[in-house]
């Protein structure tokens, strides 16, 4: 197993949380692979909601989303996801299962443009808020970089505080691999 190892368990824990017809959210499209996954989950009554600051992102993610035929599942905005609770229409907000982040940079893309902790504890919590019982954010936690491994303790500082009557939170890494891999900390609201 290599270190991309860890995205599979990450869809796994979205796929027993997010059914037909219930909403998703992909808090950082990048190239639009959890987007083209979180849609099929979703089906044709359901709806995706992504969130993304670079225009590249945007547009792969569209071209992908087409390649799919999943263009009318989704809706796309050019923003940061801490925009969640004013942009997603309150009718979904109530069907809300499940939302992945992908921290960091936009793989292949400009890696000074990274996720802040700030924005993304702020959308965790808007989000969680939205979510229904059993619904679940999961975070992938890129830390090989100084600005992730700023973000990576903030984020275990926000989460290892998460009262427990409210939500599990489980955290899941390697523990014998070098060179900081990337881990999940995934949040099931109770």
């Amino acid at each position: 197993m290599n270190v991309d190892g860890i995205l599979p368990f990450a869809r796994i824990l979205l796929e027993k949380a997010i059914t037909k017809g219930s909403a998703a959210i992909d808090a950082t499209v990048g190239n639009g692979h959890d987007t083209v996954f979180l849609a099929k989950l979703v089906g044709e009554e359901g709806h995706v909601f992504g969130f993304d600051i670079q225009e590249q992102a945007l547009t792969n993610t569209t071209v992908r989303l087409e390649e799919h035929q999943l263009s009318e599942r989704v809706t796309l905005f050019g923003c940061g996801h801490e925009q969640a609770a004013a942009l997603i229409p309150a009718e979904w907000q109530s069907q809300l299962k499940g939302a992945v982040f992908n921290l960091g940079y936009l793989p292949k893309g400009d890696k000074s443009i990274v996720t802040k902790p700030d924005t993304t504890i702020a959308a965790v919590e808007q989000i969680f808020s939205m979510l229904v019982s059993g619904g679940i954010i999961v975070l992938v936690i890129y830390h090989g970089h100084e600005e992730g491994a700023v973000e990576k303790e903030k984020l275990l500082s926000f989460v290892e505080n998460i009262d427990q009557q409210k939500a599990h939170v489980l955290r899941y890494e390697f523990i014998n691999q070098a060179n900081h891999p990337p881990f999940i900390i995934a949040i099931e609201k109770r």
